[in-house]
């Protein structure tokens, strides 16, 4: 199947032929006749599935330039929303809509002003979002696409009673007006469907494979002794051939403690990214690290889903992740459009656990590995016999052994 056997509108589709885009992948061409005909939707799409597409192209083929917000999309951070705002505003370039980006961390002033001028569309995140409607610069009366993107990233950061309120606020379907209600998430846990049951009317439902590494990707632990983990970073830094590297911690504190030991190491061709640094030098983190004027970025996992950086060579997890599902997300950072991609994964005894979670997610074993020439302190996670992660002892509510 075409772009051009979908139905999209024409401006809709000059935009998609001028990027150079001839097929659909699968979430888009199954979502977007479904979406092209007012169906609600909950779509279980992994990162890099091209979902934002999916419902961004038909949507737009659903509205008109009217100076009235007839789509509003919310995402659970404030890079994906500037990301999901750019990808409207290069498709919808020959509709004549405009889009306005709302999320914290900066000030009132541009916001309200594409508010004023009427914007079409609408991508926030959910705190300033709800900021707006209190101030009175953003109303919802006009809305005919609502669209959830992330979801259960929001779930995760406690953003569904904004969400809720939200939704409220919006237009419900009924006899005189109607709302179209697009779902996207990556898992969908119990909470995650009670929340689509409560706010989509007659969803289609729509589930494209589970997130799996990419086979252009090779990954593997690296176990260390615990006091080793900062030499053992920069030991693969020092002996890796790369081109660009991102670095996952797991806190900001950690991020920071990162960055500036490798600017002792590297110089100034290392930046941080995560929730503490103010809005503006994250995005100038971002746009220098995809434009090569920082070789390493090191970040929390603001930067693991839905972030589009291309040309990544390594991925560096500086701990095992706490929710296995993130494993996948970030080694997917390198490793795209079929190019190779390598991913390292230090594993202390203490992270034992987490490495089983990831394993049993991905029903595969991870290979263990060492860096050539470096100077190990021994630890058990060294030997070759498998070692069995520590599990603390239930505490009470056993039955007592009779003596």
């Amino acid at each position: 199947m075409r772009f051009d056997e979908l139905g999209l509108s024409a401006p809709v589709l000059q935009a998609v032929q001028e990027s150079g885009y001839e097929k659909p992948t699968p979430i888009q061409a199954q979502a977007i006749p479904q979406i092209l005909d007012g169906k609600d939707l909950v779509g279980a799409s992994q990162t890099g599935t091209g979902k934002t597409a999916a419902f961004a192209l038909p949507s737009l083929c659903n509205i008109e330039a009217n100076g009235k917000t007839q789509i509003l999309v919310l995402e659970p951070t404030r890079e994906l929303a500037h990301q999901v705002a750019e990808q409207f505003e290069h498709y919808g370039k020959h509709t004549g809509c405009t889009v306005a980006l709302l999320y914290g961390g900066v000030g009132y002033g541009a916001q309200d002003e594409s508010l004023g001028k009427g914007a079409e569309i609408i991508v926030a995140t959910p705190g300033r979002l709800i900021d707006h409607f209190y101030r009175a610069t953003a109303r919802f009366g006009n809305i005919k696409v609502l669209i959830l993107d992330e979801v259960d990233r929001m779930l995760d950061m406690g953003f569904l009673p904004q969400v809720r309120k939200i939704i409220n606020v919006c237009p419900w379907n009924n006899e005189e007006q109607s709302r179209q209600t697009l779902f996207f998430s990556a898992t969908m846990p119990p909470v995650i469907k009670g929340f689509a049951d409560w706010c989509l009317t007659d969803p289609i439902s729509i589930e494209i494979a589970r997130a799996e590494v990419a086979s252009t990707v090779s990954h593997a632990f690296y176990p260390v002794a615990m006091t080793q983990r900062d030499e053992l970073l920069c030991g693969i830094i020092e002996k890796t051939d790369y081109n660009s590297v991102m670095i996952f911690t797991r806190t900001r504190k950690e991020a920071d403690l990162v960055t500036t030991m490798l600017k002792g190491q590297v110089g100034d061709k290392v930046t941080a990214m995560h929730s503490d640094i103010n809005q503006s030098d994250r995005m100038k983190a971002l746009k220098g690290f995809k434009e090569g004027r920082y070789d390493i970025l090191v970040a929390t996992d603001v930067a693991a889903r839905g972030i589009d950086i291309s040309d990544v060579t390594h991925v560096i997890n500086y701990r095992v992740p706490e929710n296995a599902e993130d494993y996948v997300h970030r080694i997917g950072r390198t490793g795209r459009a079929e190019k190779e991609g390598d991913a390292f994964t230090i594993l202390t005894a203490d992270e034992l656990e987490y490495a089983e979670a990831v394993e049993r997610f991905l029903d595969k074993k991870i290979k263990r590995d060492k860096l050539e020439g470096f100077d190990y302190l021994y630890t058990a996670m060294l030997d070759d016999k498998p070692i069995k992660s520590f599990k603390k002892p239930k505490r009470g509510g056993g039955k007592r052994r009779r003596r």
